[in-house]
């Protein structure tokens, strides 16, 4: 087996100690940051999401792969900003609605996305719809919303008509997602996208971004 496939491996099997040790052997033996972030970590954690997608693996083992990716990129980073930064596919806004302090689903959406190449800035939990606007505006290209309660489902209409109202709806997408959430519930609201789970997610990013 080679290194970067090895380093897929661990990730996926979340041994956090031994991909950090194989990222810098990797390195010693000529490999480009970029091979052993798309053919190593990357491939790791796309790996976990069709798992996951498929209930083969569950959370617990999303998250030890999420805590390897890291420790891979503990190496990676450094190096990525002192090339110039690291190519991303695209930058993404995560935040659970207002009066909804849940973040199990959308961290684990967060790991997913990160581990496929997107940028992810996470506004947190209980976020109002000005603080979505504000982050869409700083060059997002989606926004993503979770909620796990009927009540504060009800709150990421008017995220999305305030991003209307401040001309971002056309150029930046949204995609929600949670417990409660549905299709149907997507369409009636105007979302451009729902998504299950956090595999699905990083599949409807890509098709949201023409990606696919």
């Amino acid at each position: 087996m080679g290194i970067l496939k090895a380093i897929a491996e661990d990730l996926r099997k979340g041994e956090a100690s031994k991909v950090k040790g194989l990222v810098q052997a990797a390195l010693d033996e000529g490999a480009s940051v970029e091979d052993v972030l798309n053919e190593g970590l990357i491939a790791g954690m796309t790996m976990v999401g069709e798992l996951f997608k498929e209930n083969e693996i569950f959370l617990p083992e999303v998250l030890f792969a999420g805590k390897a990716m890291e420790a891979g990129m503990e190496i990676l980073r450094p190096l990525m900003l002192k090339a110039g930064g690291q190519k991303v596919k695209a930058r993404i806004v995560l935040g659970t609605v207002t009066g909804d302090i849940h973040n199990i689903g959308k961290n684990l959406v967060r790991i997913m996305l990160e581990g496929a190449g997107y940028e992810v800035n996470d506004l947190g939990v209980d976020v109002p719809p000005q603080r979505f606007v504000d982050a869409a505006a700083d060059g997002a290209q989606i926004v993503g919303m979770s909620a796990l309660l009927t009540t504060t489902m009800q709150r990421m209409k008017p995220v999305i008509e305030a991003l209307e109202k401040a001309g971002l709806k056309g150029r930046v997408k949204t995609m929600i997602g949670g417990a409660i959430v549905t299709q149907q519930y997507a369409d009636e609201i105007g979302a451009d996208g729902y998504a299950p789970d956090a595999g699905s997610a990083v599949d409807k990013a890509k098709e949201l971004l023409g990606l696919r």
